[in-house]
């Protein structure tokens, strides 16, 4: 074998580390999801192609309205696999969360929603979030399984998987997510 192409093995040898050493790096900080089904309208549409930042929350907790993703105990029965769902956070560790008349209060102050796809907000909720936990709910209220429901309840901030930043698809709505 000639010096010419020891260097070129080398060089390829060299491309294929950096390239495999920057695709782990890349997964452990973004993860792409998708949007399934309709809980987060007009936010987030069915289908829709979403980019998480899993690094968001390591120095810093979630802030009352980030979109974020969790993991659940409920089963997907296409896939059998546990689903990981897409809300917005409503209420942070500490806080008071009331219910009522459809109106959402947070530690006895009114809550402005202008995202929420209609005025309604289903249930009938007064509690405090425990420590480590946030309360999460759909855009679409009518039509969200969110902490409302007792199979999901608060979220441990140890199931959020990440922050949504990007929406990568459809393309025509390509953009950060704010």
């Amino acid at each position: 074998m000639n010096k010419k192409t020891k260097n070129e093995i080398l060089e390829w040898i060299k491309t294929i580390f950096t390239s495999l050493a920057l695709a782990m790096l890349i997964t452990l900080i973004v993860q792409p999801t998708i949007v399934s089904g309709k809980s987060m309208d007009p936010t987030l549409e069915n289908k829709d192609y979403l980019f998480l930042n899993k690094l968001a929350y390591k120095a810093e907790s979630p802030k009352r309205g980030d979109i974020i993703v969790f993991k659940t105990d409920l089963i997907d029965k296409k896939s059998n696999k546990k689903k990981d769902l897409v809300k917005r956070v409503i209420a942070l560790p500490g806080e008071h969360i009331l219910i009522k008349n459809s109106e959402v209060y947070i530690n006895n102050k009114y809550l402005d929603e202008s995202y929420i796809n209609d005025v309604y907000t289903e249930g009938d909720i007064d509690i405090v979030v425990p420590e480590n936990h946030i309360f999460v709910m759909g855009d679409n209220r009518p039509d969200s399984l969110d902490s409302r429901n007792q199979n999901i309840g608060t979220i441990s901030l140890d199931d959020v998987i990440g922050k949504v930043v990007i929406r990568a698809y459809p393309f025509d709505k390509i953009g950060k997510i704010n």
